[in-house]
């Protein structure tokens, strides 16, 4: 890892982004072929995706009954739910075939069963969702050119407005623990921002921007393209995944201001193209999924000084060629992680030893979808969401909490362009 000067702050860089302008231009066309219609890394959809894997697990490993050692600190998963609980649906409404918002469903917390439910409309291109932490309010990127997020008042849906990232293309963004401040990535211009968050879950005036100009773009980018904005566990620093320059950013935020301040960076190694960054429960360690080079790492995390360090590069288990890996998730109890795989139509499937320091492939399963771009657990950890975009389709499975084996629950659930699963 590597420390350097901060970020220049203001506007966005460009308007360079394949992703953005694949979802958008293409979006006619994955609805009117959703198995071989681009997507934003592959506008004109010529690359050749490889073949779904074979049902059950890949011969490469064999799934014990648990993991040799799991997290004596992670939490163990909460008392299971019953009855409906709602699900949130991102979605891209720019073209023919796309939704007309935020999607709003039901699901049964017990058998995943899926139930349609309405929309909340007047939002463009809702591609990403986050709930506050007291679930008083809903937000949602805006990705398109001049980027926004806008805020959902719950339990009802009431739009409460839009406020400007001040960059092209946002298309991650999440809750500081405290609520009271909103952090968003914008991916065409290679920038994160800050917002407030008012008493009545409204936003305020942008605080903060910050715009990554170093390092150089890695092998295949044309510039920054942030793609993540959390917070760590300990509270005290946020982490900004940067695809296109193969980094990821540790700031400081003050929580009087709502400014930044960067205080280190971790390097990838060139063109792995660095996308999400989910923590294991204990806090000590993350784990990273690279789009460009097909790989995974575990990092280990200092929580006194936010410092990430990026261990080496290990298998998807998807084969060769680039299956471009979007999300990863952790078990609430932290003995196991899966790794959506977007290419492969799979989901692969992880033992978390040593406290979290070690990932071990189990296998991969099919997602019974096309193009899953994001997985989310139920909050008890008993059932996974998976968005599969070209397929405009919503996969459920029940986890089982002593294997971490995945079976599907039912069929999958309709919705135009899928591209986020918020169960709350």
């Amino acid at each position: 890892m590597s420390s350097g000067a901060g970020p220049s702050r203001g506007a966005g860089d460009g308007w360079t982004r394949r992703r953005f302008v694949g979802a958008l231009a293409g979006a006619a066309a994955i609805a009117a072929a959703p198995a071989c219609a681009g997507s934003r890394e592959d506008p004109a959809g010529t690359t050749p995706r490889p073949k779904a894997p074979a049902a059950g697990p890949s011969s490469s490993a064999s799934a014990p009954s648990s993991p040799a050692s799991a997290s004596a600190s992670a939490p163990s998963s909460p008392t299971p739910a019953s009855g409906p609980r709602r699900l949130f649906l991102g979605t891209y409404t720019s073209g023919n075939g796309g939704g007309k918002g935020i999607g709003v469903a039901t699901y049964d917390a017990a058998t995943g069963a899926v139930t349609g439910g309405g929309v909340v409309a007047g939002v463009d291109n809702p591609s990403f969702l986050a709930v506050h932490p007291d679930g008083r309010a809903l937000y949602a990127v805006d990705e398109q050119n001049a980027g926004a997020v806008t805020a959902v008042r719950l339990p009802g849906t009431e739009v409460l407005g839009s406020r400007s990232t001040g960059g092209s293309g946002p298309c991650h963004l999440s809750v500081h623990p405290s609520g009271r401040w909103l952090l968003s990535a914008n991916y065409a211009s290679g920038s994160v921002a800050v917002h407030p968050i008012e008493a009545s879950g409204a936003l305020g005036e942008r605080t903060d921007l910050v715009t990554h100009t170093s390092p150089p773009p890695g092998p295949g980018q044309q510039g920054p393209h942030a793609h993540q904005f959390v917070t760590a566990p300990d509270g005290g620093h946020l982490l900004a995944v940067d695809l296109g320059t193969d980094t990821v950013y540790t700031y400081r935020l003050d929580e009087t201001r709502g400014t930044l301040t960067e205080t280190s960076r971790a390097r990838t190694r060139p063109g792995a193209g660095p996308r999400h960054l989910t923590f294991h429960p204990g806090g000590r360690y993350a784990y990273l999924a690279n789009e460009a080079d097909n790989t995974v790492a575990v990092c280990g995390y200092d929580p006194a000084t936010g410092r990430l360090s990026v261990g080496e590069a290990q298998s998807t288990g998807t084969g060769g060629g680039t299956s471009y890996p979007a999300q990863f998730l952790v078990t609430p109890n932290g003995s196991y992680a899966f790794l959506a795989n977007r290419g492969h139509n799979s989901l692969t499937r992880y033992a978390v030893e040593a406290d979290g320091a070690r990932l071990r492939l189990l296998d991969t399963v099919p997602v019974g979808g096309d193009f899953p771009r994001h997985i989310a657990l139920s909050p008890d950890g008993r059932l996974l969401f998976a968005a599969n975009q070209r397929s405009g389709t919503v996969t459920v499975f029940g986890v089982d909490q002593e294997s971490g084996e995945l079976r599907r629950a039912g069929e999958p659930f309709a919705s135009p362009l899928a591209v986020c699963a918020l169960p709350l």
